[in-house]
């Protein structure tokens, strides 16, 4: 017991140590606030050039090129030569959940044990002080669904803003979408190299087993609901309750054409709202997809193709395909060891094979903002929308030249400082270059 206390112990010290104590969450602005002279990118494909945003009280108030600044006491920030863009949304991410990936679990609580969970909230879980957060927010990440793992039913996902003291300051769209996994019906790679050799393993009929289970559970629950005294009370089943009203979405986690059918099955028996997460193979049946209005969060786009028989490049072409055949899709960097930073480059990727430049910003705006169910608040440059939006030297799609100099959460001017700027100017001062 002695021993386990000393491991918590300099876990927490490490964490600690990690932290960015002088970094803190803006104070809200009220009044008129504007950026002027930039060009503006608003999300759903339209640019105005040397255009101006009106923000009154963290509320777009306008976009365009005419708009007059009173000369009271209003704030202004002239970004001539810049590019103002939506803030980004990281579609599909465990942020906040787990901070340290290996060797120190007192860190990480994402994950939770049992198959069916429709009663986990992954939103409680969420640590705003990551020091994960600072870092994606100098990348032009403003917005994250934070998601719970484990189990075939793994709980709710909810979107944060990354500008927060704590999960209920966080909190953008609590529980907007229930979580499930289908068995990959090849049983995946990972079971295939564990599997001893000469061993026999029906992996297509331990998928249908588990994705029966499910199916049996939503029936199970969809009865229960439709009870009119619902004693004793099961808290599985009344945490299916948003679900079947569509308000909440099912997030059904595929990537083997089999699993997607599973998936398509499901959403016309219950008449779900559904998105598809991963959705590697999803090129392949795009137009079913489209057909039952299902979405597709792409996750893992810098990767190898999912068969031997596809093209090297077919996961850098699979979002143009899906653009081609109306399916509405997001794009997201799900890789741990650069910690989700990419999700611009990602979709400068998808620009390079066959999307425009306004398409791929979509995919990570307000293709987004749509799958998650916030796009009446954010998602695109327009009037009504939360002022979310970040300032860049350049373009945002292309590492060489994406600088972000600004960012606005709901008219917040949010610090970009982080950890690695600080080490910068720590080792600039030592050595006279500052």
């Amino acid at each position: 017991m002695k021993f386990c206390s000393i491991i918590l112990l300099l876990a927490l010290f490490t964490v600690r140590g990690m932290t960015q104590d002088n970094i803190y969450p803006a104070e809200a602005y009220k009044g008129l606030l504007f950026l002027t002279n930039g060009t503006v990118h608003t999300g759903n494909g339209q640019v105005l050039e040397k255009a101006t945003i009106e923000i009154n009280n963290g509320k777009i108030a306008r976009v365009g090129t005419n708009i007059p600044i009173p000369q009271d006491d209003v704030k202004v920030f002239d970004v001539q030569g810049k590019h103002v863009y939506p803030g980004l949304i990281l579609s599909q991410s465990d942020l906040g959940l787990k901070e340290i990936a290996s060797g120190v679990r007192g860190s990480n609580d994402y994950r939770e044990l049992g198959e069916l969970n429709p009663n986990i909230r992954s939103v409680v879980a969420y640590n705003a002080a990551s020091m994960m957060i600072n870092v994606l927010r100098a990348n032009g990440i403003l917005l994250a669904n934070v998601v719970p793992q484990g189990g075939s039913i793994s709980g709710s996902s909810s979107v944060v803003q990354l500008d927060a003291w704590n999960y209920e300051d966080a909190i953008y769209h609590a529980d907007g979408a229930m979580h499930i996994h289908i068995p990959a019906f090849g049983g995946g790679p990972r079971a295939r190299f564990s599997t001893p050799a000469g061993a026999q393993t029906d992996y297509a009929k331990q998928a249908l087993e588990k994705t029966e289970l499910i199916k049996d559970f939503f029936r199970q629950g969809k009865a229960y609901l439709q009870q009119k005294e619902r004693t004793p009370v099961n808290l599985k089943f009344e945490a299916l309750k948003n679900l079947f009203d569509n308000s909440q979405s099912l997030f059904v986690h595929a990537n083997e054409v089999k699993q997607m059918l599973a998936a398509i099955d499901l959403a016309r028996e219950f008449g779900f709202k559904t998105v598809i997460v991963g959705g590697s193979e999803s090129w392949k049946i795009a137009p079913l997809l489209k057909e039952n209005n299902i979405g597709v969060i792409l996750k893992a786009q810098h990767s190898l193709p999912a068969s031997e028989d596809e093209d090297i490049d077919q996961p850098f072409k699979t979002p143009a395909i899906l653009q081609q055949a109306g399916v509405l899709f997001a794009l997201n960097d799900d890789a741990t060891n650069t910690r989700y930073r990419n999700l611009a480059f990602n979709a400068g990727t998808a620009a390079a094979y066959g999307l425009t430049k306004e398409q791929a910003l979509s995919a990570i705006t307000l293709n987004a903002a749509r799958l998650l169910g916030i796009a009446d608040r954010t998602g695109s440059l327009e009037a009504g929308k939360d002022a979310n939006m970040v300032v860049s030297e350049g373009d945002i799609l292309d590492m060489r030249s994406s600088v972000i100099t600004h960012a606005f959460i709901q008219g917040r001017h949010i610090p970009l400082e982080n950890k690695q700027t600080q080490l910068n100017e720590r080792y600039l001062k030592k050595y006279g270059l500052k």
